[in-house]
Formats: structure tokens, sequence, C-alpha cells
């Protein structure tokens, strides 16, 4: 079997969650077998760049045998010259490729992917409401907006989540201010001002307050924090019995969250915006996380996660899939978080339960009660929409 073409397809923009615009491959080999994948950088800038850089990969694939997915991974990794360097557009692009050909073995095998993973470590995989700042139970939503900062919106959300039957909740309590507006880096790194502080802990408070003891809070600081601000919000925190901080300052210097680690006694997480296994080894070896979160479509596909998952199985370091992107992405997550055996949580965000997300693909796979049940269709078990392709942006690469 050989690789005859890739389409390169940036989907139509989905103005119902923020705008984001998902790049999708699509390999397409001599025995009609095809495998879809995804670049995960759809949301923030970066999506053009992964969509013109997989238009670039198609030429050094052509003509290679796409059951050899760790031979291929090796080619872009290297011959790329890039790709060693680590970059977020450079990794989204040979994950995406990378997806694609486990989609392709699962198709030739007929086998669902986690089957060729391994098998099924669980059938049902625990899942979190994620994003609550910007709502729950709405269609629609904009980043870049709230219905208002009152911890009572909060709330709202919260509880909307758990009547679903979601047994744990994200949210960011630093990403607006009292009147909505966003609270930008200036506002949130060196030190927060006291009315930051008694603002995220109105609303901290009335959220654990609504949701009860028995509901697990991650907070979610988008790295908008520093190792200061960080630590002073923690600490405010603690008192809250919080599951997990994530992403408390940059990914760049693992020697910063080692020191937030050092200062507080809530679990810390990262990894959507860490790639490869060198990537994750830093904070695999200095202890600073207690859960890691490699984002498939950009860390290094399902070749790489699956390293990296393991990796992190010799520390005692948990895992859970970063998923933001398009139905795509989740079906991909759910398949390698039930092989692992360290897996902890899966993440839902907003945007899957909107309907423009959901348009996207063929198949709706959502949680009843806050639980997964796994694809059980060959390879990724996710196709894109009749729809999904007529409005997108596709180049051919032959």
């Amino acid at each position: 079997m050989k690789i005859t073409s890739m389409d390169v397809m940036a989907l139509e923009k989905d103005n119902g969650c923020g705008g984001s615009r998902p790049v999708i491959c699509r390999i397409n080999t001599d025995e009609g077998f095809y495998g879809l994948g995804e670049a995960a950088v759809a949301i923030g800038t970066g999506a053009r760049g992964a969509y013109e850089l997989l238009k670039d990969f198609g030429p050094l694939i052509i003509g290679m045998d796409p059951l050899a997915n760790e031979v291929i991974w090796e080619k872009l990794f290297k011959v790329s010259f890039w790709g060693q360097g680590n970059g977020a557009i450079m990794m989204a692009a040979i994950s995406a490729i990378d997806t694609a050909l486990w989609d392709i073995k699962g198709k030739v095998a007929n086998l669902p992917l986690y089957q060729l993973l391994g098998g099924k470590q669980r059938s049902k995989l625990r899942t979190y409401a994620s994003q609550l700042q910007f709502g729950w139970g709405i269609d629609k939503f904009n980043p870049a907006q709230t219905q208002g900062g009152d911890a009572l919106l909060y709330c709202e959300a919260a509880a909307k989540a758990v009547e679903e039957g979601y047994e744990a909740i994200k949210i960011n309590f630093l990403r607006f201010d009292r009147q909505g507006k966003i609270l930008t880096h200036l506002d949130t790194t060196g030190h927060l001002s006291r009315e930051t502080m008694k603002l995220a802990e109105e609303r901290l408070s009335a959220v654990r307050k609504t949701v009860g003891p028995d509901i697990d809070i991650i907070i979610e600081n988008h790295a908008m924090t520093d190792a200061n601000t960080a630590i002073q919000f923690a600490k405010m925190a603690e008192q809250y019995d919080i599951m997990f901080l994530e992403e408390g300052c940059t990914p760049l210097n693992p020697g910063v969250m080692k020191k937030i680690s050092e200062n507080t006694g809530i679990p810390l997480t990262t990894g959507e915006r860490t790639y490869t296994r060198w990537g994750f080894l830093p904070f695999l070896e200095n202890g600073s996380l207690s859960m890691i979160q490699p984002d498939i479509g950009n860390c290094g596909g399902i070749t790489e996660c699956k390293k990296i998952a393991d990796m992190a199985h010799i520390y005692d370091i948990g895992v859970q899939c970063h998923v933001c992107s398009s139905p795509i992405s989740v079906a991909i997550a759910l398949h390698l978080e039930a092989a692992i055996p360290n897996f902890i949580i899966h993440e839902h965000h907003i945007a899957n339960t909107t309907s423009g997300t959901i348009q996207q693909c063929e198949y709706n796979y959502q949680p009843v009660k806050g639980y997964f049940e796994l694809p059980e269709l060959p390879g990724i078990g996710q196709e894109l929409s009749k729809r999904a392709i007529e409005t997108a942006e596709i180049v051919t690469i032959k």
C-alpha cells in the first residue's frame, strides 16, 4: 500500500465557538483507504501556519507506506530540519499526519484505535466540564466575551454541569474582571491586586458552595499568571479542596513550575503547549506535576503521545489529554486515554457541546452523566460531515 495524495483542509470558521478554524489532513492510498488527522492549533493564532506547513509536508510522504507510522514520523521530525526545534506549528502538522496514518491502520485492520494501542484499560472515561467561565449549556460563546463577571454566573454554569451528571468542572477564575472585561497578563502577573484576589475568591467560594464538597474543581490559569501570582492565588485556593491547578505559569521553564509546586499543596498540571517526549521530560524529572495534559493534535500525534504517557507512568504521573479542537480530536483522545493505565480524567470543552462544532463531523460523541463511552468504529471512529467538506478550503497534494 502507498500514499497517493493528501488533502489539506481548513474548515469553515465556526463563529459560534469563538471563530476557531480546525485544520485537517486526509491521507489517501492506492487501496482506497484514507485517514483523518487534525493539527490542533485552531484556537489563538497559528492555524494558517499549520495549514501551509502541511502543504509542504505532503510531498515528503507521497509514495510511502501509510502503515509505517514510525518511519514517517522520524522522517518528518528530522528531514524537516525545524522539527527538532519542537515548535507548536511544526509538531501540530506532524501530529495531523501521524493521526491520519493511525486512522488508516485501524481501517485496514477493521479495529478501533484503542485496540491497536494495546486494548482498553477501561470502558468508560470520567469527564469534566471545561471552561465554565464562558457558561455552560449554551450553543454559542466567544472567548473574548462573557455575560458578566459576577460570581452568580459562574455558579449557574457550575450548577448546570452538575445537573447533567458531571462530577468535576474546570473554571478560569481570573479570565474576566468584575465588569466582564478580559484581564490581561499585566493584571495577572507580578502581584495580584486586592480587588482581583477578592473577586477570584468570591467566585471560587461561591462555586464550591454551589456544587458542594463532592464535586472536583480544577482551576485553569491559561499560563497568564507567573510563579509569584500563581503561588499567591494557590494559597488562597487551598481551603477549597482543589483537584488541580492548571497552567500556573509558562511551560517554557520547568524550574518555575517546580517553584510553584514547592509553595502549594494543590496538585499541578500543564501540557497543552508542551511538545514531544523531550519537552515533557524535564517536568517528569523535577516532580513538579501530578498530571500532564498533552494534546495529541500538537504534541507529536498518537505515536508520540503514547510514548509521552508511558514515560509519565514511570514517574507515577497521570495523564489527561488536552482537547480543544474539532470532534476528530475528541475521538482520538478517548481512544488513547482508554488504552493507558495512568489516565485520570477526560476534558470536555464547552465548544464540543455546541452545534457549530458538532456539525463538523458525522458522529456526535457526548458524555452521559459525566462519563464517555468509547468509539467502536474502525480507526479513530470519526468522519468529516458532508457540509464540513463542502465549505472547507482544500488543497490536494499529489
